[in-house]
C-alpha cells in the first residue's frame, strides 16, 4: 500500500464514511481523521483509516476505470454488494470460512462500494515463500484450507441444473480475440487455439456436472489466511453460476504461472496442484470419483487461465510465448 494523505473534511466521501459507514463499525461521536492509502487492483481501491479510532475500511470505486460506461460501473458495484451479502447469508460469516462484510454502496460517489478491512496473509505470499524460501509446508496447509472453503461454497450452492458450457466457450472466444487484436498472437495461432477449444466443447464431461456458484476470480491476491484453517474471501465481483472446475482451474493455473515465472519451470507447482485437488475431492462421498471427474475437465480451465494471463502488458514477450505454449499443451 502507498500512503496518499488525509481525506479532506470538505470531500463528500468524508461525510459518507463518517455518518453512514463508521456507525456500522461501532464508531460514533468525535471527528474522524481519515488517512488514505492506495491498494494495487484492477479497480480504484483504497484503504481509509481513522487515525483517532484505528478503524479501517476498504473503498472500491467502479467508475472511472478505462472506458466503462457509468451504468455498467453502477451495475458492477451493485452486483458485488449483492454477491457479498448473499454469500454471507449462506453462512460465510464466521470461522473458518469468511466473506468480507459489505458496509455500503453509493452510486453518486463514483459507484463506490465500501467493505470492512480484513486482516490476513494473502495466498500470493505463501506461494512466493514456498518458491523462494522453501516454505512448502505452509503452502500445503493453506491450500488444504482453501480447498475446504471452495468446496463449502460450491457444495452449498448447487442448483441441480447442468453446466451450460456455452458461456465458458464464449468467454474463451473473447480471451482469444483480445490476444489477437492486442497483437499477442496471430490469425493462425488463434485458429489453432479455437480448434482446441472446440474439441473440449464436444466432450460430454464438460456439460455433465451441475452448476454451482463460483468465485469467478480465484487469484492468489483474493484470499487471505489467518490461523489454520481460517480463510477470508475478497473481491466477489465476478461470482456466477458455472462449473466448479472454473475456480479450480483458475487457481491451479495461477500456481503454475507463479512457478514458471519465478523458477522457469512448471514442475515445482505439480505437488501443490495435486495436493489442492485431492483435498478438494475429499469433500465428496467418493473422493476418487470426484477427483477423476474434476481432473477430466480441469485442463480446459487451466488453459483458459494461462491465456488470460498472457494478455497482460507487464509480462515480457519471451514469457508470454511460454505461457501461450503451455496453454496450448494443457488444452491438448
Amino acid at each position: 500500500m502507498k500512503y496518499l494523505g488525509h481525506l479532506p473534511l470538505s470531500d463528500l466521501l468524508y461525510d459518507y464514511l463518517r455518518y453512514d459507514i463508521l456507525p456500522q463499525m461501532g464508531v460514533s461521536g468525535g471527528v474522524p481523521d481519515f488517512r488514505v492509502y492506495t491498494i494495487k487492483a484492477s479497480n480504484r481501491v483504497y484503504l481509509y483509516k481513522d487515525r483517532r479510532t484505528n478503524t479501517r475500511v476498504i473503498g472500491k470505486f467502479f467508475s472511472g476505470v478505462g472506458s466503462r460506461p457509468p451504468e455498467v460501473s453502477c451495475q458492477r458495484m451493485e452486483r458485488e454488494y449483492q454477491n457479498l451479502a448473499y454469500l454471507r447469508s449462506l453462512g460465510f460469516t464466521r470461522y473458518p470460512h469468511y466473506v468480507a462484510r459489505p458496509l455500503g454502496r453509493n452510486a453518486s460517489l463514483s459507484c463506490l462500494l465500501v467493505t470492512e478491512y480484513c486482516y490476513g496473509t494473502s495466498l500470493n505470499d505463501f506461494i512466493v515463500n514456498a518458491i523462494l524460501h522453501g516454505a512448502g509446508d505452509a503452502l500445503f496447509r493453506k491450500l488444504t484450507s482453501l480447498a475446504s472453503f471452495l468446496a463449502s461454497m460450491h457444495n452449498c450452492s448447487g442448483k441441480g441444473v447442468h453446466v451450460d458450457f456455452n458461456g465458458e466457450s464464449a468467454y474463451f472466444d473473447r480471451i482469444v480475440e483480445q490476444l489477437r487484436t492486442w497483437g499477442r498472437i496471430g490469425w493462425d495461432e488463434s485458429r489453432q487455439i479455437l480448434w482446441l477449444k472446440d474439441l473440449w466443447r464436444d466432450r460430454a464431461c464438460m456439460w455433465e456436472d451441475q452448476q454451482v456458484l463460483v468465485h469467478g476470480d480465484v487469484t492468489p491476491t483474493n484470499f487471505l489466511f489467518g490461523d489454520d484453517p481460517w480463510v477470508i474471501a475478497l473481491d466477489l465481483e465476478r461470482v456466477k453460476s458455472s462449473d466448479r472446475a472454473f475456480d479450480l482451474g483458475r487457481l491451479t493455473a495461477e500456481i503454475k504461472h507463479f512457478f514458471m515465472q519465478y523458477t522457469g519451470s512448471r514442475e515445482g507447482a505439480e505437488p501443490f496442484i495435486g495436493h489442492f485437488l485431492w483435498e478438494y475431492a475429499g469433500h465428496f462421498p467418493d473422493r476418487r470419483s470426484a477427483f477423476s471427474a474434476i481432473t477430466s475437465r480441469l485442463p480446459f480451465y487451466m488453459g483458459l487461465t494461462l491465456l488470460r494471463i498472457a494478455r497482460n502488458s507487464w509480462i515480457t514477450d519471451d514469457y508470454r510465448r511460454r505461457l501461450l505454449d503451455e496453454a496450448k499443451q494443457t488444452l491438448r
